[in-house]
């Protein structure tokens, strides 16, 4: 280990992203320090059941991890980001066992693979069956503590500190106090943004505060038009809980109230198609028929000849939950619906995780790698973090390049007014419900602008009175709207320093990445991967064959 004489590195996130760049820049004689918003291991990585892709069995291979990785993006990945993402991941799944994650294995020792959604071969390692997320955070957790790096917890991020165009530090909320810790290089590993949404996946904490603080700082965002809907949600009163594709990989199918396998009817894949194909399907034909449709596990059993106990050794905490809450799953199908679950797009980054600010890297879900395009793949985000995470960690010594495109999510120009907004006062649950009825898995051209009018509304709401442009930005209009205070650090920024709550501040950054995310939806009039627009009265837009969206 080298000397600690290196670079002053704030790493704000825990999860799988965060924990490998730490440690890599730890390894590397950094002076690390990791920030987390709750406790060390809270957050999506533990979260994470399905597995971590990018274990090639005999007959399977890279490049077709590539190419599968490229279908599923629907042609708006990033072919150099997807070669790294494929090229690192045997090294970095061997740092994983390395490091103390225990694959399932077969009795002769080799790893047990799964095969999920859109994969074309069983490429996908898990742990503990469905608590491969879980052994992951735990291992890195545990090497992070005994590493000796330093953890600051329950601190949240307020805002970048920026200085002659680079990034010096960050400002960060902690025991009611605000602290400005200054870094040479700031690496977000934040997370996505499901609390936007009324039914997500997503732990409490991913309210978007990375790809916020990076969006006043002035760094480049793109992408975030793309949400990924996970399809299998149990209907069920709780917290959400996500069922995982693994499940539909070993065989299950999903069902109407006529016991019919209507995702066929979608997609010639059915059950295996991809997320946001399935996730419509799902979404159309719970209104059809007023109800949920069921995920029927019970087939394994009839076609497979598994045994209740066998699926439980298979998936022990998808069985242990199930029946917390009633359900018997190895005799009955369980009624499911989607969630938000995943954000493609974030802080744009290179392929060491370098944003558009000198000082400031991004890795895992809040960055926009370029891997993803505009539909994930099943199993590609912890290795996208295992991979990128290692990247980030050997860029931090190396001197700052030109950097990403910083065009990269530019929005292509509208002239719109929006319509008058009757919202009612802001709480987070009202947006939460207009962000999944109205930027949910099916979108209109009139439910978007109703969004951002609200949206706009809100935000206004909350701005201090200040000189503010009223125009839509991508609009060559005088008619007066809600204003959208600038980001960027301007005099007029919605700035969560002023704030006084844990509260406050995360409602100030999903109001900020909800109004980029609906003005980039607006700014894609056209359906592609997960971002699906249906036709309505202000724009004809015929809407595409589901079938032919991320088809081979």
């Amino acid at each position: 280990m080298g000397a600690r004489g290196g670079r002053r590195v704030l790493v704000i996130g825990g999860g799988i992203a965060g924990l490998t760049t730490a440690l890599h820049a730890h390894e590397a004689g950094h002076r690390v320090e990791v920030i987390v918003k709750d406790a060390l291991g809270d957050g999506a990585t533990a979260l994470a059941q399905g597995g971590i892709a990018g274990a090639y069995a005999m007959g399977d291979s890279p490049a077709a991890h590539a190419e599968d990785t490229l279908v599923a993006g629907a042609g708006l990945s990033a072919p150099d980001a997807v070669d790294v993402l494929v090229r690192d991941a045997t090294a970095r799944i061997a740092e994983l066992v390395a490091r103390g994650v225990s694959f399932d294995r077969d009795a002769d020792g080799t790893l047990r693979l799964g095969l999920e959604a859109a994969h074309s071969a069983a490429r996908i390692a898990h742990a503990g069956g469905d608590a491969t997320g879980a052994a992951i955070s735990a291992a890195l957790c545990a090497r992070v503590r005994e590493a000796g790096i330093p953890v600051r917890e329950h601190a949240l991020l307020v805002d970048l500190l920026v200085s002659a165009g680079a990034v010096r530090g960050a400002r960060v909320l902690a025991e009611g106090r605000v602290e400005d810790l200054p870094s040479d290089a700031v690496v977000l590993a934040t997370g996505g943004a499901g609390q936007l949404f009324a039914h997500t996946t997503a732990p409490a904490v991913c309210t978007g505060d990375g790809i916020a603080a990076a969006l006043r700082a002035g760094a480049a965002v793109a992408d975030l038009e793309f949400v990924q809907f996970h399809p299998t949600i149990l209907v069920s009163p709780g917290p959400a809980f996500l069922i995982s594709e693994a499940v539909r990989g070993e065989g299950a199918t999903l069902i109407d109230d006529e016991g019919r396998r209507f995702v066929f009817d979608a997609h010639p894949d059915g059950e295996l198609a991809p997320r946001d194909v399935v996730a419509r399907a799902i979404v159309r034909r719970a209104a059809a028929q007023d109800g949920p449709v069921r995920l029927d596990a019970t087939a394994l059993c009839r076609r497979e000849g598994w045994s209740a106990a066998r699926l439980a050794a298979r998936f022990p905490t998808i069985d242990r939950v199930t029946r917390e809450r009633g359900f018997d799953w190895a005799q009955e199908p369980i009624p499911v619906t989607p969630a938000a679950h995943y954000l493609m797009g974030g802080v744009v980054t290179d392929t060491s995780g370098r944003t558009t600010l000198p000082g400031l890297f991004a890795v895992g879900e809040c960055a926009r790698t370029g891997v993803h395009g505009a539909n994930r793949l099943a199993s590609n985000s912890l290795l996208e973090g295992a991979v990128f995470g290692a990247r980030a960690a050997a860029a931090l010594g190396q001197p700052w390049p030109s950097g990403p495109d910083d065009t990269a999510g530019s929005v292509d120009p509208m002239v719109e007014p929006l319509p008058r907004s009757e919202a009612g006062p802001f709480s987070r649950a009202a947006l939460q419900r207009l962000m999944w009825e109205r930027v949910g898995p099916l979108r209109s051209h009139d439910g978007l602008l109703e969004a951002l009018s609200t949206i706009r509304a809100w935000r206004a709401a909350r701005t201090p009175a200040a000189p503010v442009d009223r125009r839509i930005p991508w609009a060559d209009t005088t008619q007066e709207i809600p204003p959208l205070p600038r980001s960027g650090g301007g005099s007029d920024a919605v700035s969560p320093a002023s704030c006084t709550s844990r509260a406050a501040i995360e409602d100030v950054n999903l109001l900020e990445v909800a109004d980029r995310m609906v003005v980039a939806a607006l700014a894609r009039p056209l359906s592609l991967g997960a971002h699906h627009v249906v036709a309505s009265s202000s724009l004809a837009v015929d809407e595409p064959s589901p079938a032919l969206i991320g088809a081979r």
